[in-house]
């Protein structure tokens, strides 16, 4: 079993920005895509950004497009999500997600992930 913990959520002021941080328990972490989703209250599971195992390829969606970095250590297990010029409706609890595949790709799917962590709040006050 692969466990993901999430790390760096917290308030913030609206323009400021935080660093979430997933640590994963496998070893064989750089053979793993790697991702972020969102679930704000009342809304559903959204894609925010994606990264392939060898750190080749990026994805984000538009919504976070140019202010989030998306970033990996394969040396210590864990991805990461730089996040700048944070908005109100940023506020969401952050998911990171992984799938082990022998495929350097990126996926936006949270269908096509296999674990998941238990997630840590974002909220920006405005």
């Amino acid at each position: 079993q692969v466990q993901l913990v999430e790390s760096g959520g917290g308030l913030v002021q609206a323009g400021g920005s935080l660093r979430l941080s997933c640590a994963a328990s496998r070893r064989t972490f750089s053979r793993a895509a790697m991702a972020w989703f969102r679930q704000a209250p009342g809304k559903e599971r959204e894609f925010v950004a994606a990264i392939s195992r060898s750190d080749s390829s990026t994805y984000y969606a538009d919504s976070v497009k140019g202010r989030f970095t998306i970033s990996r250590e394969n040396a210590k297990n864990t991805v990461y999500l730089q996040m700048n010029s944070l908005k109100p409706e940023d506020t969401a609890v952050y998911y990171c997600a992984a799938r082990w595949t022998p495929s350097d790709n990126y996926y936006t799917g949270g269908e096509e992930y296999d674990y998941w962590g238990q997630g840590t709040q974002v909220t920006v006050s405005s």
